[in-house]
Formats: structure tokens, sequence, C-alpha cells
């Protein structure tokens, strides 16, 4: 028998990231996002879902620029200051720690403790609620190349993601293997 519950943002797990983002004069800051995902393959676009009262929110409409930043576990605690702290009274970087480095495409720094970073350009916003929807095409991505295998993919395990539940992170286990393949 199943339980019918109220709607809510159940959908599990989504994975937990570091947006950077830079003002028109240079000034740059991070927040952590859990409503970020894959949404197109040609061209490759990404959406990020910002609320517009978030300093990061106005960042980037002005630049139409953010890089995805994915975070290993070994820095969950700055994941988590990242995401608890405002932009507008600190300046992240330089209170966790993080090292931005210059990206390839876009102004916005990448974060060098996060293996995977993925820039890119807004294409387009959408207004649904409490949070507006960018749209970003991704103009190039960096990868450390300790993690990635023989074959050029991401080894998942070495990356070491962090997975956002419900208020809670999370680590991956295993890869599951599939009778058909």
């Amino acid at each position: 028998m199943k339980k019918v519950i109220s709607p809510q943002t159940i959908l599990y797990p989504a994975p937990s990231v570091l947006v950077s983002c830079v003002s028109g004069s240079g000034k740059a800051n991070i927040i952590t996002l859990a409503w970020v995902g894959t949404v197109c393959s040609e061209p490759p676009m990404v959406s990020i879902s910002v609320r517009p009262g978030r300093f990061s929110y106005k960042l980037i409409s002005e630049t139409k620029e953010f890089v995805i930043n994915i975070p290993t576990t070994d820095i969950v605690d700055k994941v988590e200051y990242c995401g608890i702290h405002s932009g507008k009274d600190v300046d992240k970087f330089k209170e966790t720690g993080l090292t931005p480095m210059p990206a390839t495409k876009v102004r916005v720094p990448l974060i060098k403790e996060c293996p995977v970073n993925i820039e890119c350009k807004v294409k387009d916003e959408v207004h649904l609620g409490s949070h507006n929807l960018f749209l970003g095409e991704i103009v190039a991505i960096d990868i450390d190349e300790e993690i990635l295998t023989e074959e050029g993919r991401i080894n998942y395990l070495k990356a070491k993601p962090i997975i956002y539940n419900n208020g809670e992170y999370w680590k991956l286990g295993e890869r599951l293997p599939i009778s058909h393949r």
C-alpha cells in the first residue's frame, strides 16, 4: 500500500555542487546548490535554480555566466559553509580557503579543489516561483586528470561527489552491475 503525501521537492538524490559566479566588477562568489541538472545534449546544457533574493542570483543575472564545480566529500564542510553564508557578507573563497582559478571560456573562476568544473553561459532564464531557473550552455569542461580512466571517462569513486538528500549530505557507494551489458 502507498501513502499519498502533499506535493514537495522529494526527487532524490541530487548532486550537491558549488556554483561560482562573479559580478561585473570582478567580485567572485560561491553558492551551494542541489537543484541542478542536465537538460540537453545538443548543444550540451545544464540548469541551475536559484532564489532571486540570493546574492549569487544577482551576479549570474548581471554577467550571464556561471561555473558548476563538483566538490568532493573531502570538502563537505566548505560546501555547507557556502550554502549557509551570504556573499554579501563574507568572501567565501577567503573564509573557506577554496582556491579560485581562471576559467578558459568565462570570466567566472573555477574552484581548484573541485575535480570537475563546468563553464556555462546563460542562454535563458525561467521564472518559476520561489526559484528562477538558469539554462546554461556548457562552453568548456575542466577535469583533473587523476580522476579520469584510461578511456577518458570520470572514475566517480575517485571523484567522490557529494549527494544531497533532504538536508543531508551523502556519498556514492558502488557501481551496480547490469546483466544485459
